[in-house]
Protein backbone atom coordinates (compact mmCIF):
# COMPACT_ATOMS: atom_id res chain seq x y z
CA UNK A 1 0.00 0.00 0.00
CA UNK A 2 0.90 3.37 -0.61
CA UNK A 3 -0.01 6.58 1.54
CA UNK A 4 -1.45 9.08 -0.72
CA UNK A 5 -0.75 13.15 0.58
CA UNK A 6 -3.84 15.01 0.89
CA UNK A 7 -4.14 17.61 -1.95
CA UNK A 8 -2.75 20.95 -1.68
CA UNK A 9 -5.32 23.77 -0.55
CA UNK A 10 -6.67 25.96 -3.67
CA UNK A 11 -3.89 28.68 -4.36
CA UNK A 12 -0.73 26.78 -3.16
CA UNK A 13 1.56 25.03 -5.74
CA UNK A 14 4.10 22.38 -4.57
CA UNK A 15 7.36 24.75 -5.66
CA UNK A 16 10.33 21.70 -4.23
CA UNK A 17 10.43 19.59 -0.81
CA UNK A 18 11.18 22.67 1.24
CA UNK A 19 7.07 24.12 0.69
CA UNK A 20 5.66 20.69 0.65
CA UNK A 21 6.11 20.23 4.21
CA UNK A 22 4.21 23.36 5.03
CA UNK A 23 1.66 23.01 2.80
CA UNK A 24 0.41 19.61 4.51
CA UNK A 25 0.65 21.09 8.19
CA UNK A 26 -1.87 23.91 7.11
CA UNK A 27 -4.01 21.27 6.28
CA UNK A 28 -3.87 18.70 8.82
CA UNK A 29 -3.84 19.03 12.65
CA UNK A 30 -0.41 18.82 14.49
CA UNK A 31 -0.07 17.41 17.81
CA UNK A 32 2.82 16.79 19.90
CA UNK A 33 6.39 18.12 18.95
CA UNK A 34 7.34 19.24 15.17
CA UNK A 35 10.36 19.89 13.51
CA UNK A 36 10.22 22.91 11.73
CA UNK A 37 11.67 23.46 8.47
CA UNK A 38 13.53 27.12 9.15
CA UNK A 39 16.47 25.25 10.12
CA UNK A 40 17.02 24.04 7.12
CA UNK A 41 17.30 27.54 5.84
CA UNK A 42 20.08 28.98 8.47
CA UNK A 43 23.52 28.14 7.05
CA UNK A 44 26.54 27.75 9.60
CA UNK A 45 29.07 30.68 9.40
CA UNK A 46 32.72 29.65 9.79
CA UNK A 47 34.56 30.08 13.30
CA UNK A 48 36.86 33.43 13.13
CA UNK A 49 39.65 31.58 13.83
CA UNK A 50 41.33 27.81 15.40
CA UNK A 51 39.16 26.43 17.75
CA UNK A 52 40.78 25.39 20.93
CA UNK A 53 42.26 22.01 21.06
CA UNK A 54 41.51 22.10 17.47
CA UNK A 55 45.10 21.20 17.02
CA UNK A 56 44.46 17.75 18.98
CA UNK A 57 41.40 16.96 16.54
CA UNK A 58 41.28 13.32 15.21
CA UNK A 59 44.42 12.61 16.33
CA UNK A 60 46.19 9.53 18.17
CA UNK A 61 46.82 10.12 22.00
CA UNK A 62 50.11 8.02 21.12
CA UNK A 63 51.38 10.53 19.00
CA UNK A 64 51.23 13.37 20.67
CA UNK A 65 53.62 15.14 23.11
CA UNK A 66 55.06 13.50 26.55
CA UNK A 67 56.02 15.26 29.55
CA UNK A 68 58.39 13.30 32.05
CA UNK A 69 57.82 16.01 34.97
CA UNK A 70 55.03 18.33 35.48
CA UNK A 71 57.30 21.20 35.50
CA UNK A 72 57.41 21.55 31.46
CA UNK A 73 53.97 20.92 31.18
CA UNK A 74 53.08 23.87 33.37
CA UNK A 75 55.34 26.27 32.04
CA UNK A 76 54.26 25.45 28.52
CA UNK A 77 49.83 25.73 30.22
CA UNK A 78 51.14 28.91 31.54
CA UNK A 79 52.67 29.96 28.17
CA UNK A 80 49.36 29.25 26.50
CA UNK A 81 47.18 30.46 28.88
CA UNK A 82 48.48 34.16 28.42
CA UNK A 83 48.17 33.92 24.47
CA UNK A 84 44.65 35.90 23.49
CA UNK A 85 42.15 34.34 21.43
CA UNK A 86 39.63 35.37 19.70
CA UNK A 87 36.41 32.92 21.67
CA UNK A 88 35.74 33.76 25.48
CA UNK A 89 36.47 31.37 28.21
CA UNK A 90 33.25 30.45 30.24
CA UNK A 91 35.15 32.70 33.37
CA UNK A 92 35.39 35.70 30.37
CA UNK A 93 31.02 34.78 29.66
CA UNK A 94 30.07 35.12 33.01
CA UNK A 95 32.19 38.20 34.25
CA UNK A 96 33.07 40.67 31.17
CA UNK A 97 36.01 43.39 31.74
CA UNK A 98 34.93 46.27 30.27
CA UNK A 99 38.55 47.63 29.27
CA UNK A 100 39.38 44.26 27.62
CA UNK A 101 41.39 42.74 30.47
CA UNK A 102 42.86 46.08 31.39
CA UNK A 103 45.24 44.74 34.88
CA UNK A 104 45.07 46.56 37.82
CA UNK A 105 47.82 48.73 39.63
CA UNK A 106 49.77 47.28 42.14
CA UNK A 107 50.05 49.73 44.61
CA UNK A 108 51.42 47.66 46.95
CA UNK A 109 55.62 46.65 48.09
CA UNK A 110 57.10 45.26 45.11
CA UNK A 111 58.62 41.18 45.69
CA UNK A 112 60.89 39.33 44.05
CA UNK A 113 60.63 35.72 44.44
CA UNK A 114 63.15 33.18 45.08
CA UNK A 115 63.84 30.86 41.78
CA UNK A 116 61.93 27.42 41.81
CA UNK A 117 65.18 25.49 41.65
CA UNK A 118 66.09 26.53 45.08
CA UNK A 119 62.53 25.99 46.27
CA UNK A 120 62.55 22.85 44.70
CA UNK A 121 65.58 22.06 46.18
CA UNK A 122 64.73 23.27 49.73
CA UNK A 123 61.53 21.09 49.81
CA UNK A 124 63.86 17.66 49.10
CA UNK A 125 66.56 18.60 51.92
CA UNK A 126 63.68 18.73 54.28
CA UNK A 127 61.90 15.33 53.46
CA UNK A 128 65.18 13.75 53.20
CA UNK A 129 65.94 15.19 56.96
CA UNK A 130 62.34 13.95 57.86
CA UNK A 131 63.09 10.75 56.42
CA UNK A 132 66.08 10.25 58.18
CA UNK A 133 64.69 11.06 61.59
CA UNK A 134 63.63 7.65 63.38
CA UNK A 135 61.39 9.79 65.97
CA UNK A 136 59.35 11.02 63.17
CA UNK A 137 59.16 7.64 61.84
CA UNK A 138 58.11 5.91 64.74
CA UNK A 139 55.40 9.05 66.24
CA UNK A 140 54.02 8.38 62.30
CA UNK A 141 54.00 4.80 62.35
CA UNK A 142 51.88 4.97 66.32
CA UNK A 143 50.06 7.73 64.97
CA UNK A 144 51.46 10.01 68.18
CA UNK A 145 52.48 12.88 65.67
CA UNK A 146 51.90 15.95 66.46
CA UNK A 147 52.01 18.82 63.82
CA UNK A 148 53.00 22.00 65.21
CA UNK A 149 49.97 24.34 64.05
CA UNK A 150 52.29 27.47 64.79
CA UNK A 151 55.50 26.71 62.77
CA UNK A 152 53.13 25.54 59.80
CA UNK A 153 51.03 29.16 60.12
CA UNK A 154 54.29 31.07 60.12
CA UNK A 155 55.32 29.03 57.17
CA UNK A 156 52.40 29.47 55.20
CA UNK A 157 52.56 33.66 55.81
CA UNK A 158 56.14 33.89 55.04
CA UNK A 159 55.28 31.64 51.76
CA UNK A 160 52.24 31.94 49.68
CA UNK A 161 49.72 33.16 52.35
CA UNK A 162 50.07 36.86 51.10
CA UNK A 163 48.83 35.96 47.82
CA UNK A 164 46.22 34.07 49.36
CA UNK A 165 44.86 36.68 51.08
CA UNK A 166 44.58 38.71 48.14
CA UNK A 167 42.57 36.34 46.46
CA UNK A 168 40.29 36.16 49.58
CA UNK A 169 40.19 39.92 49.55
CA UNK A 170 39.55 39.78 45.75
CA UNK A 171 36.97 37.68 46.59
CA UNK A 172 35.15 39.93 48.47
CA UNK A 173 35.71 43.14 46.81
CA UNK A 174 37.77 44.77 49.08
CA UNK A 175 40.20 46.31 47.02
CA UNK A 176 37.23 46.83 43.81
CA UNK A 177 35.21 49.00 46.84
CA UNK A 178 38.58 50.62 48.52
CA UNK A 179 40.84 51.58 45.88
CA UNK A 180 38.88 51.26 42.64
CA UNK A 181 41.02 49.73 39.95
CA UNK A 182 44.52 49.27 42.34
CA UNK A 183 45.42 46.23 44.67
CA UNK A 184 47.86 44.86 46.53
CA UNK A 185 49.61 41.92 48.14
CA UNK A 186 49.52 42.23 52.25
CA UNK A 187 53.26 41.42 52.69
CA UNK A 188 53.19 42.26 56.10
CA UNK A 189 51.00 40.20 58.24
CA UNK A 190 48.43 42.04 60.41
CA UNK A 191 47.11 40.33 63.54
CA UNK A 192 44.14 41.61 65.24
CA UNK A 193 42.29 40.12 68.22
CA UNK A 194 39.40 41.54 70.32
CA UNK A 195 38.68 40.69 73.61
CA UNK A 196 35.98 39.05 74.87
CA UNK A 197 36.82 38.52 78.43
CA UNK A 198 39.02 37.62 80.87
CA UNK A 199 40.59 35.00 79.25
CA UNK A 200 39.02 34.57 75.80
CA UNK A 201 39.58 36.76 72.58
CA UNK A 202 37.99 36.99 69.16
CA UNK A 203 40.59 36.73 66.20
CA UNK A 204 39.80 38.65 63.09
CA UNK A 205 41.04 36.93 59.61
CA UNK A 206 39.94 37.37 56.59
CA UNK A 207 36.16 37.12 55.83
CA UNK A 208 35.24 35.37 59.49
CA UNK A 209 32.10 36.72 61.38
CA UNK A 210 32.17 39.25 64.61
CA UNK A 211 29.51 39.86 66.35
CA UNK A 212 29.07 43.80 67.19
CA UNK A 213 28.92 43.31 71.03
CA UNK A 214 32.44 41.57 70.27
CA UNK A 215 33.27 44.64 68.39
CA UNK A 216 32.45 46.56 71.04
CA UNK A 217 35.61 48.13 72.41
CA UNK A 218 39.43 48.62 70.64
CA UNK A 219 41.22 45.45 69.45
CA UNK A 220 44.57 44.30 70.15
CA UNK A 221 46.65 44.79 66.68
CA UNK A 222 50.44 43.29 66.27
CA UNK A 223 52.66 43.04 63.34
CA UNK A 224 56.12 42.36 62.56
CA UNK A 225 57.92 46.12 61.96
CA UNK A 226 61.61 47.34 62.26
CA UNK A 227 63.14 49.72 64.58
CA UNK A 228 62.40 53.09 63.86
CA UNK A 229 59.32 52.53 61.29
CA UNK A 230 56.23 54.29 61.33
CA UNK A 231 53.07 52.81 60.31
CA UNK A 232 49.51 53.80 59.61
CA UNK A 233 46.51 51.84 60.61
CA UNK A 234 42.47 52.32 59.03
CA UNK A 235 39.36 50.48 60.20
CA UNK A 236 36.81 51.82 57.85
CA UNK A 237 33.15 50.28 56.51
CA UNK A 238 32.26 50.38 52.97
CA UNK A 239 28.66 49.35 53.70
CA UNK A 240 27.35 51.08 56.31
CA UNK A 241 26.77 54.45 54.69
CA UNK A 242 23.06 55.27 55.63
CA UNK A 243 22.79 58.63 52.44
CA UNK A 244 25.92 57.41 49.98
CA UNK A 245 26.43 54.17 48.94
CA UNK A 246 30.00 55.41 47.29
CA UNK A 247 31.20 56.19 51.05
CA UNK A 248 32.37 54.61 54.19
CA UNK A 249 32.29 55.22 57.69
CA UNK A 250 36.05 55.69 59.14
CA UNK A 251 35.72 53.47 62.51
CA UNK A 252 39.62 53.85 63.67
CA UNK A 253 42.53 55.84 62.45
CA UNK A 254 45.94 55.74 63.71
CA UNK A 255 48.77 57.81 62.39
CA UNK A 256 52.73 57.60 63.29
CA UNK A 257 52.78 54.43 64.57
CA UNK A 258 56.36 53.83 66.26
CA UNK A 259 56.94 50.03 65.52
CA UNK A 260 53.82 48.14 66.40
CA UNK A 261 53.47 49.84 69.18
CA UNK A 262 49.71 51.09 67.84
CA UNK A 263 48.47 53.29 71.05
CA UNK A 264 52.04 54.99 71.33
CA UNK A 265 50.89 56.44 67.70
CA UNK A 266 48.63 59.80 66.75
CA UNK A 267 45.07 59.06 67.20
CA UNK A 268 43.35 60.53 64.62
CA UNK A 269 40.02 59.47 64.81
CA UNK A 270 38.87 57.32 68.26
CA UNK A 271 37.55 53.75 67.68
CA UNK A 272 34.11 53.51 67.30
CA UNK A 273 31.89 50.45 67.68
CA UNK A 274 30.66 48.42 64.71
CA UNK A 275 26.95 49.62 64.29
CA UNK A 276 25.85 47.50 61.09
CA UNK A 277 21.95 48.96 60.57
CA UNK A 278 19.00 46.16 61.05
CA UNK A 279 18.06 44.19 57.58
CA UNK A 280 21.13 45.56 55.79
CA UNK A 281 22.89 42.25 56.48
CA UNK A 282 26.56 41.02 56.54
CA UNK A 283 29.01 44.67 56.57
CA UNK A 284 32.81 44.37 55.89
CA UNK A 285 34.68 46.31 58.45
CA UNK A 286 38.42 45.73 57.14
CA UNK A 287 41.40 46.80 58.73
CA UNK A 288 44.37 48.34 56.58
CA UNK A 289 48.09 48.71 57.21
CA UNK A 290 50.16 51.24 55.64
CA UNK A 291 53.82 52.18 55.92
CA UNK A 292 55.00 55.66 56.11
CA UNK A 293 57.96 57.22 54.49
CA UNK A 294 58.44 59.68 57.57
CA UNK A 295 56.34 61.57 59.87
CA UNK A 296 53.00 63.00 58.31
CA UNK A 297 51.07 65.79 59.57
CA UNK A 298 47.68 64.45 59.55
CA UNK A 299 46.03 67.94 60.88
CA UNK A 300 43.37 67.83 57.88
CA UNK A 301 42.18 64.32 58.83
CA UNK A 302 41.80 65.44 62.85
CA UNK A 303 38.47 64.43 64.36
CA UNK A 304 37.35 65.57 68.19
CA UNK A 305 37.89 63.10 70.85
CA UNK A 306 35.08 62.37 70.97
CA UNK A 307 33.40 62.37 67.49
CA UNK A 308 30.00 60.68 67.62
CA UNK A 309 28.67 62.66 64.33
CA UNK A 310 28.41 60.33 61.61
CA UNK A 311 28.92 63.38 59.24
CA UNK A 312 31.95 64.17 60.52
CA UNK A 313 33.12 60.26 60.05
CA UNK A 314 32.15 59.92 56.22
CA UNK A 315 35.16 58.57 54.80
CA UNK A 316 36.55 57.58 50.99
CA UNK A 317 39.89 55.42 51.63
CA UNK A 318 41.20 56.13 47.55
CA UNK A 319 40.61 59.55 48.55
CA UNK A 320 42.56 59.59 51.76
CA UNK A 321 45.28 57.33 49.96
CA UNK A 322 45.30 59.45 47.11
CA UNK A 323 46.44 62.57 49.38
CA UNK A 324 49.12 60.74 51.14
CA UNK A 325 50.25 58.72 48.16
CA UNK A 326 54.11 59.74 47.66
CA UNK A 327 53.80 59.15 51.81
CA UNK A 328 53.06 55.61 52.93
CA UNK A 329 51.93 52.33 50.94
CA UNK A 330 49.37 49.57 51.79
CA UNK A 331 51.23 46.70 53.64
CA UNK A 332 48.36 44.88 55.36
CA UNK A 333 45.33 43.55 55.38
CA UNK A 334 42.96 41.86 57.82
CA UNK A 335 38.81 42.12 57.75
CA UNK A 336 35.77 40.41 59.40
CA UNK A 337 32.02 40.58 58.47
CA UNK A 338 29.53 41.67 60.79
CA UNK A 339 25.53 41.71 61.24
CA UNK A 340 23.22 43.53 63.50
CA UNK A 341 22.56 42.32 67.06
CA UNK A 342 20.69 44.19 70.17
CA UNK A 343 23.93 45.88 70.92
CA UNK A 344 23.28 47.98 67.74
CA UNK A 345 20.29 49.23 69.30
CA UNK A 346 22.40 50.70 72.40
CA UNK A 347 25.11 52.54 69.81
CA UNK A 348 22.01 54.24 67.83
CA UNK A 349 19.87 55.70 70.76
CA UNK A 350 22.66 56.20 73.53
CA UNK A 351 25.94 57.33 71.60
CA UNK A 352 24.45 58.72 68.14
CA UNK A 353 21.46 60.27 69.83
CA UNK A 354 19.13 59.24 67.15
CA UNK A 355 16.48 56.53 66.05
CA UNK A 356 17.84 52.90 65.02
CA UNK A 357 17.01 52.69 61.49
CA UNK A 358 15.42 49.60 60.20
CA UNK A 359 15.44 47.99 56.71
CA UNK A 360 13.00 45.58 55.49
CA UNK A 361 12.68 44.18 51.97
CA UNK A 362 9.73 45.31 50.16
CA UNK A 363 8.09 41.86 48.54
CA UNK A 364 6.15 42.91 45.03
CA UNK A 365 2.71 41.13 45.16
CA UNK A 366 2.17 37.79 44.72
CA UNK A 367 0.37 37.56 41.15
CA UNK A 368 -2.98 35.20 40.67
CA UNK A 369 -3.97 34.28 37.32
CA UNK A 370 -7.89 35.13 36.86
CA UNK A 371 -10.44 33.01 38.85
CA UNK A 372 -12.06 30.05 37.46
CA UNK A 373 -15.72 29.93 38.12
CA UNK A 374 -14.95 25.59 37.94
CA UNK A 375 -11.15 24.99 38.65
CA UNK A 376 -10.23 21.66 37.49
CA UNK A 377 -7.46 19.82 39.34
CA UNK A 378 -6.88 22.23 41.66
CA UNK A 379 -6.72 22.19 45.60
CA UNK A 380 -9.87 22.62 48.13
CA UNK A 381 -8.64 25.75 49.28
CA UNK A 382 -8.32 27.38 46.04
CA UNK A 383 -11.16 29.90 46.78
CA UNK A 384 -8.49 31.44 49.54
CA UNK A 385 -6.04 32.75 47.61
CA UNK A 386 -8.51 35.40 46.32
CA UNK A 387 -10.02 36.04 49.94
CA UNK A 388 -10.35 39.91 51.14
CA UNK A 389 -7.11 39.64 53.59
CA UNK A 390 -9.87 41.96 55.81
CA UNK A 391 -12.58 39.42 55.57
CA UNK A 392 -12.76 37.08 58.80
CA UNK A 393 -12.27 33.46 58.53
CA UNK A 394 -13.08 32.23 61.79
CA UNK A 395 -15.48 29.11 61.32
CA UNK A 396 -14.49 28.54 58.16
CA UNK A 397 -11.81 25.56 58.85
Amino acid sequence: MHAVSPPAPSGCTDTGNMAAPLARMSVWPVTGRTLSTAAALCRRAAPLGPLPNDEFRDKDLDSLKKYRCFRKYYRYADKESTKTNWWRTYRQFLYPVADDGLQKVDIGFPYVSSSMKKRVKAQREVLKANHKNPELEKASRQRTLLIPLDEVRSEWESSCGPAHIQRVAEHYGVYKDLFGEATFVPRVTLRVQYSTGEDAVMPVYYGNVVTPAEAASAPEVSFQAEEGSLWTLLLTNPDGHLRATDSEYVHWLVGNIPGNQVYSGDEVCHYFPAFPAKGTGYHRYIFILFKQEGHIDFKGELLPNPCHSLKLRTFKTLDFYRKYEDKMTPAGLAFFQCAWDDSVSHVFHNVLNMKEPIFEHQFPPVYHPPQVKFPHRQPLRYLDRYRDSDEPTYGIY
